[in-house]
C-alpha cells in the first residue's frame, strides 16, 4: 500500500509524489507535485518507472496527467495499493488493466477505453467519466461514490457489491452487468440504462433491492430506460 508521506512544504497537507532513483522506486517522498522543485521531471520519472514497469507497488502519483501524448500505454498494467488522486487520464485505448486497493478519486478519464480489465477494491470516488469504456471487466466491490459519469458504458461488466451512492449517471449503460449487491442510493440520471442487467438483486433505495420498489417490470428500476 502506498505510503502517507506528506509535502514537507510549509502548511501544505497534499500526500508527497514517490520518488524514483536510478529506475527504481523507493519509499521516501518529499514534495507533492505543486510544490517539487522540478515538476516536469518528476512526472517524467513517474510516467517512464510506469512504462518500464508491469507491476507497479505502492507508487503515489498524485495530479500527474497521463496522456497517449506521451506514448503512454496502460495494456496489461498491473497496480497494487497505488494512488492516482486528482490525475487525469486522456485519450487511452487498452485492454486487460489490473488493479487492487488503488485510489483514483477525483481523477478524470476522458476518451478512454479500459476494456476487459479487472479492477477490485478499487475507488473511483468523486471521478468525471467523459466517453468512458469500461465493457467486459470486472469492478468487484469498487467505489463510485459521487461518480460524474457522461457518455459512458460498463456493459458486460461485473460490478457485484460496488457503490454508485450519489453518482450522477447521464446517457450512461449499465447494460447485462451482474449488479448484485450493487448500490443506487440517491443517484441522479439522466439516460440511463440497466438493461438485461439483474437490477432485482441490486439496492435502488434505503430499503433495498428492487423488489421493494413496488414496480412489475423487475428488470429496470424506477426511471430506468431499457
Amino acid at each position: 500500500m502506498y505510503l502517507t508521506n506528506f509535502c514537507k512544504a510549509p502548511g501544505c497537507t497534499h500526500l508527497a509524489l514517490s520518488n524514483i532513483e536510478n529506475g527504481n522506486l523507493i519509499e521516501s517522498g518529499d514534495y507533492c507535485l505543486n510544490h517539487t522543485p522540478d515538476r516536469e521531471k518528476k512526472s517524467h520519472d513517474i510516467l517512464r518507472y510506469i512504462q518500464e514497469h508491469d507491476k507497479i507497488v505502492g507508487l503515489t502519483a498524485c495530479g500527474i496527467e497521463f496522456s497517449t501524448e506521451e506514448n503512454f500505454e496502460l495494456t496489461n498494467k498491473r497496480f497494487y495499493g497505488c494512488n492516482f488522486m486528482h490525475c487525469v487520464f486522456r485519450g487511452f485505448n487498452s485492454r486487460k488493466v489490473r488493479s487492487r486497493m488503488t485510489t483514483f478519486d477525483f481523477c478524470i478519464f476522458s476518451d478512454c477505453n479500459l476494456l476487459e480489465s479487472n479492477m477490485q477494491f478499487t475507488s473511483f470516488a468523486g471521478c468525471k467519466f467523459v466517453h468512458m469504456l469500461f465493457t467486459g471487466s470486472e469492478m468487484i466491490q469498487n467505489n463510485f461514490v459521487g461518480l460524474e459519469s457522461f457518455q459512458s458504458s460498463f456493459d458486460d461488466s461485473d460490478l457485484y457489491n460496488s457503490r454508485f451512492i450519489r453518482a450522477h449517471l447521464v446517457d450512461t449503460s449499465i447494460r447485462n452487468c451482474n449488479i448484485k449487491n450493487t448500490i443506487f442510493r440517491e443517484i441522479e440520471q439522466t439516460n440511463l440504462s440497466f438493461k438485461q442487467s439483474n437490477t432485482n438483486e441490486a439496492i435502488f433505495d434505503e430499503r433495498g433491492s428492487a423488489l421493494f420498489t413496488g414496480i412489475k417490470e423487475l428488470d429496470n428500476p424506477i426511471g430506468a430506460r431499457t
